[in-house]
């Protein structure tokens, strides 16, 4: 990497305001990491971090440089990816964050595709809910966002790629196991939910609003930061809950789980890409925008619809 590394080393501290997340991300231990940093403030003539309490706070300096070291980042993986083109062959990062249901379920298989034809990129892959994601990309951290459901920001720009479907999951034994219920059925229901905050959770509220529904008239027992959480807590007979109809597939298909359709309820929501306001996404991630758009299509249109 082209990228100084006391630059490198301070930009991760700063970023999880620990030495010691910082060592484990650079594979080096947290004394290297504290002497990079010591070096970096002895050459700037001040400090960085107050490390006063036993707690990490950036300084008004440290503060100040964080833009700088975030921009030397990006113009260093843009030299990288230039160089790389113009010697025709493809090389420096891609880091992309996305929310749960698409870092776990869809991009998995198109990351592999992508690394195959460009072995020399590293990838990475961040997952979160919508607002830490979104948050990811704002910052810099990332250069590619995937989000479910809708997001409206003049900041950024948003290219949906996908349509989604989100199902009622219930136990395998449930009485409105492969059903049709009514809307006030619900109402009555242990309902999972994801947190605040989530992408899936605003598509649900939303859905629920259009059919008349306010989700305080629901019985909601319990919220869950992951989409494998809410599965788990349906299996253990918790409740019942809404989600991806990727996520559910494998139980599904092992018949642990089961789907019910709610009358007048509609889930339909846009997996999306996000990136920055501006021109439109070059270099390597440019690359992955487009394969994710032709790998998007050729997904089989039985499995476009409800499952």
């Amino acid at each position: 990497m082209l990228e100084n590394f006391r630059l490198r080393v301070f930009r991760l501290v700063a970023q999880h305001l620990s030495f010691r997340r910082a060592a484990e991300e650079l594979l080096l231990t947290q004394p290297a990491v504290t002497q990079q940093v010591k070096t970096l403030e002895e050459e700037l003539g001040v400090a960085l971090f107050d490390r006063a309490g036993g707690k990490i706070r950036l300084t008004a300096a440290g503060t100040a440089l964080v833009p700088f070291a975030e921009r030397l980042r990006t113009l260093s993986d843009e030299a990288v990816s230039a160089v790389a083109l113009a010697s025709g062959d493809h090389a420096g990062e891609l880091r992309l964050a996305a929310s749960q249901t698409i870092a776990q379920y869809v991009l998995p298989q198109w990351i592999a595709r992508y690394c195959t034809r460009y072995p020399k990129v590293h990838v990475t892959l961040h997952s979160g809910n919508t607002d830490e994601v979104l948050d990811a990309l704002v910052k810099g951290d990332v250069q590619m966002a995937f989000i479910e459901g809708p997001e409206q920001r003049k900041d950024l720009r948003i290219e949906p790629f996908l349509e989604d479907h989100m199902v009622l999951v219930v136990p395998a034994h449930h009485a409105w196991a492969n059903r049709e219920i009514a809307l006030d059925d619900l109402k009555s229901a242990p309902l999972l939910m994801r947190e605040f905050g989530s992408g899936s959770r605003r598509v649900v509220e939303q859905a629920l609003r259009d059919a008349g529904v306010n989700l305080r008239d629901c019985h909601v027992v319990m919220e869950l930061d992951s989409t494998e959480g809410l599965l788990q807590a349906v299996e253990a007979g918790l409740g019942v809950t809404f989600v991806s109809r990727w996520a559910v597939r494998n139980q599904l298909a092992l018949q642990t789980l089961r789907v019910a359709r709610v009358k007048g309820l509609r889930l339909a929501r846009q997996f999306a890409m996000v990136f920055p306001a501006g021109p439109d996404a070059t270099g390597n991630a440019g690359d992955f925008r487009d394969l994710v758009l032709m790998a998007a299509n050729e997904v089989p249109s039985l499995a476009r619809k409800r499952v």
